[in-house]
């Protein structure tokens, strides 16, 4: 099934390139913000329209794949991954940087078999980088071969993380607590780029030693898992586990002993699963 794989690798970096261009395109033009689960939860026609794009050009190559897209699941679509090959798709992460013309949005692209992820594309289109990841072949941007930072002292660390898109007090309560924290490891200092799929190829190109996030979604991680296991990193659960693609939570590392040093200090709170119910979570 390798070259089969490739085929699909080849197409998602096509697609994703194609699905940048149009973002890029309508960055300049006005936009219509409409709100999901909360106020700073938001979608435009942008996202919908370079998933519609997408999608309909996997399922025209390859009709027999299942799909998991952020839209779709939004709309009422399931969110079950099975053992079929299915691409995972984030038509649009970042999507209140690319509200506010904050330079860093991504198409993001994973695709797994048999619930094990295959290879991942994130492509960085304000930027014009296209990270890559595939199983056991390395991960690259623009080309070029990736790696995590070799800084295993949590002291000499950069760490990224996100406030997410809940406005809940006690949501936003452990978000801080668990940032002052960390941040009085001490660690160098604390970023947010405002998008997943970026942030974890931050940590595979060696610029940040860990991100972790509670609120994420199987979209927003899927591809940048791929990459960031491919460039020497570690993936793992908020609490110390493995990676659970589904239980919207992530660490992701430059090293074990990093992951589970960020562990430690991490308030872990409730967050609905992806796969939860049939109509997956919004």
């Amino acid at each position: 099934m390798a070259d089969l794989w490739q085929d699909a690798m080849d197409h998602a970096v096509a697609i994703a390139r194609k699905a940048g261009a149009v973002i890029r395109d309508h960055l300049q033009g006005e936009m219509t913000v409409m709100c999901k689960s909360s106020p700073a939860d938001l979608v435009t026609m942008t996202d919908q329209k370079v998933e519609e794009l997408i999608m309909a050009s996997i399922m025209e190559k390859f009709p027999t794949h299942s799909l998991i897209g952020e839209e779709s699941v939004s709309a009422g679509q399931p969110c079950i991954l099975t053992d079929n090959p299915t691409w995972i798709i984030d038509p649009l992460d970042g999507t209140t940087n690319f509200i506010h013309r904050f330079p860093f949005v991504a198409v993001s692209i994973g695709f797994a078999v048999n619930k094990e992820l295959e290879f991942g594309v994130v492509y960085s289109c304000i930027e014009d980088k296209m990270y890559t990841g595939k199983r056991g072949k390395g991960a690259f941007c623009n080309g070029k071969r990736l790696q995590v930072s070799g800084q295993t002292d949590i002291k000499q660390s950069l760490i990224i993380t996100e406030l997410g898109s809940s406005r809940d007090p006690e949501v936003v309560r452990h978000i801080f607590s668990s940032m002052q924290k960390i941040l009085c490891i001490p660690v160098h200092g604390m970023r947010c780029a405002g998008s997943a799929a970026i942030n974890m190829c931050l940590v595979a190109g060696g610029a940040a030693e860990a991100y972790y996030e509670i609120g994420i979604h199987c979209w927003d991680i899927s591809a940048g898992a791929v990459i960031v296991s491919e460039a020497g990193g570690v993936l793992m659960d908020v609490e110390g586990g493995p990676l659970d693609l589904m239980s919207r939570r992530v660490v992701a590392a430059n090293s074990r002993n990093v992951a589970e040093r960020i562990v430690k200090e991490i308030e872990a709170f409730p967050a609905e699963r992806d796969d939860a119910s049939e109509a997956g979570s919004a």
